[in-house]
């Protein structure tokens, strides 16, 4: 039987629902080419970060600069016309040549601080060529006076300034620390995003009890990781009208089905294939491709949304209905 694994996200059409998300594979134009030779059908690139392009640009300027009136005649040494070129040049030529090259949709991520950071660096990706941009809201609110409400009205301004600025795709990544997270993927919507990747990581430091200072580490991520993100999915799916990409868990191909089962439009992974190499990509296609055969499922299309709790005459009486069962269905202790 043969087996029709074609699905769309953010209006891009895709041989299949599995996409290479942002990973150090994305650094450069041979990683990116890596990922579309092992079958991604998509590819998201790292994020460009907004301070770390600062950084980068005062560092160059202040190199540029360096002794430049140490002599009269040394402060019309440069051209007016060259201009320092930093990280964001570089990040943007990675883009431009994965663009032109590759055969698949190339995703830009951004992760942006201010309104014109946000702004500035989305019109330079779509120039650069992105298919679209993903939107990654990360933001730990260390003030003690920022409320939920604070943060997310920040984040959905953020998310309407961006999608008027750009004629592209725009998803929106963001974490599932939030009372309602169906009411802000809600408003998202809204405020003008295409579509929505749940969920972004939350990465907390560590510490060394030897110089005891903080330490950063990534761990990747694990099957277990899955059940957060299958729940609210399995919540979201068929209310908006936005395209659902999964993220984070994804091991083996069972992780892609279960995404596919309640709702995904795709499936994002990194960490699989920082464990075992780009060409993992092959393995979780033909793994989801004969787990489907072998259920006859003959497409996507049949298999998306199996689970999704739009089939389900009240949800959130079934969610804490399994609630109790997980907690009391634990053994006794001997």
């Amino acid at each position: 039987m043969a087996i029709d694994l074609a699905t769309t996200y953010l209006g891009l059409d895709l041989k299949h629902p599995i996409v290479a998300s942002a990973s150090p594979f994305g650094r450069d134009i041979d990683g990116v080419r890596q990922l579309e030779d092992a079958g991604a059908a998509a590819i998201v690139l790292p994020s460009i970060y907004e301070e770390e392009i600062e950084a980068d640009d005062a560092a160059m300027v202040e190199l540029f600069e360096t002794g430049s009136f140490a002599q009269p005649e040394a402060s019309g040494y440069f051209s007016d016309r060259v201009q320092p070129v930093g990280g964001l040049e570089s990040r943007l030529e990675t883009l431009r040549r994965a663009a032109e090259s590759c055969a698949v949709p190339i995703v830009a991520s951004l992760n942006g601080s201010t309104p014109n950071g946000w702004v500035e660096f989305a019109h330079e990706m779509e120039n650069a060529g992105a298919a679209a941009i993903e939107l990654n809201l990360y933001r730990v609110p260390a003030e003690r006076g920022a409320s939920g409400a604070d943060v997310e009205k920040r984040w959905l301004e953020t998310v309407r300034i961006v999608k008027d600025a750009i004629g592209i795709p725009l998803a929106v990544k963001f974490g599932p620390w939030l009372s309602a997270p169906l009411h802000f993927a809600g408003e998202a919507v809204t405020a003008g995003a295409d579509g929505l990747v749940l969920f972004n990581r939350f990465y907390q430091p560590d510490i060394d009890l030897e110089t005891l200072l903080p330490t950063a580490g990534l761990e990747l991520s694990s099957p277990g990781e899955i059940r957060q993100a299958l729940m609210w999915i399995a919540l979201l799916a068929g209310r908006e009208k936005a395209a659902i990409a999964a993220t984070s868990g994804v091991t083996t191909h069972e992780e892609v089905v279960k995404y596919l089962l309640v709702g995904a439009d795709v499936v994002m992974t990194t960490s699989a294939l920082l464990r075992n190499g780009a060409g993992y990509l092959g393995t979780l296609r033909a793994g989801l491709e004969q787990w489907m055969e072998t259920r006859g499922f003959a497409s996507v299309a049949d298999l998306r949304g199996r689970l999704a709790a739009s089939r389900l005459a009240d949800p959130e009486a079934y969610l804490r209905a399994q609630y109790i069962r997980i907690l009391t269905g634990y053994p006794s202790a001997a």
